[in-house]
């Protein structure tokens, strides 16, 4: 069994861009996108934002040195009284996968949605991440919905 990590989570930091940049890059590359430098420029600033809308950020360190990301929103849900949580981007370093880093990040996800009174968090992987759902099989339920994407 690999080593585990003492991980600590934080949320974003301005002084987090470098790292977080670094982070969510090989997030992108490992589904295969890109985004314009706009949206990188966007996405930090609503990152650090007081907007309750806007998408939440989470670091995960290992020895002082961020491993990992998690980027998360609240909103409404049609079905609920209560905002539902929705998980968007997870991702830790390559040399700290199968280390705890993913299942810190998820669970501070899970405690930061029932301290905002939203105990419902969902997240959608692509079927190829093989790695990813052996984590989400242990921590999460699969549903049987199928995603549907307006054509571009």
């Amino acid at each position: 069994m690999q080593d585990r990590y003492d991980v600590t989570i934080r949320p974003v930091r301005a002084a987090d861009e470098a790292d977080w940049r670094r982070l969510w890059t090989g997030y992108l590359e490992f589904y295969k996108a890109s985004v314009p430098e706009a949206v990188y420029v966007s996405s930090f600033a609503r990152l650090l934002g007081d907007d309750p809308q806007d998408f939440h950020g989470l670091i995960a360190e290992a020895g002082g040195k961020p491993v990992g990301l998690v980027h998360y929103l609240f909103h409404r849900h049609m079905w609920k009284i209560e905002n539902t949580c929705y998980l968007q981007d997870l991702y830790a370093d390559p040399a700290a996968r199968g280390k705890g880093v993913g299942r810190a990040l998820i669970e501070a996800v899970y405690a930061a949605a029932d301290a905002a009174g939203a105990p419902s968090v969902y997240w959608l992987t692509q079927e190829f991440n093989y790695t990813g759902r052996m984590l989400y099989d242990r921590i999460g339920v699969k549903t049987p919905f199928i995603r549907y994407n307006r054509p571009a």
